[in-house]
Parts: C-alpha cells; sequence; structure tokens
C-alpha cells in the first residue's frame, strides 16, 4: 500500500530534512539579514503616543509577531 502524507506534513524531503522545515530555515535566515542589514532608527507612530527604536527591534518585533500569529492560526484550523 503506498504511504501518504499526513495532514500538515509538506509531502517531501530532501536528505532527510522536510520541505517544511527547509521553508522556515530560508525565511527566518532571509529575516535576520534584512534586519541585519537595517541598523538604522525608526519612528514608529500608534494612534497617540510615537516611539523611536532602532531598525533591527522594529523588524525583529514585526517578524516575531507574524510568525506568533501564523502558529497561532495554524493551531485553530479543524
Amino acid at each position: 500500500m503506498a504511504k501518504t502524507p499526513r495532514s500538515g506534513d509538506a509531502g517531501g524531503n530532501i536528505g532527510g530534512v522536510s520541505y517544511r522545515t527547509i521553508g522556515i530555515a530560508a525565511v527566518v535566515v532571509l529575516a535576520v539579514w534584512f534586519v541585519l542589514a537595517n541598523t538604522a532608527s525608526a519612528t514608529i507612530r500608534f494612534w497617540i503616543p510615537t516611539l523611536a527604536a532602532p531598525m533591527w527591534i522594529v523588524l525583529g518585533g514585526t517578524f516575531g509577531a507574524g510568525a506568533l500569529a501564523g502558529w497561532w492560526v495554524r493551531g485553530n484550523r479543524g
């Protein structure tokens, strides 16, 4: 009987490493590279307060918030 991938599996691998793991690693490497390349200061305006912070903190926080949101949404799927 043919082995079918379980729900949520990437469906393949390269040298024992799943496509999903490779994709996550690529996104993390590109995000870190982008953060390290943007080191200037940034001013962020919320509705009323204004925050000035180094760009790497802003980008890292944004990446972390997006990763957390993606994890939460994926965990709440049927």
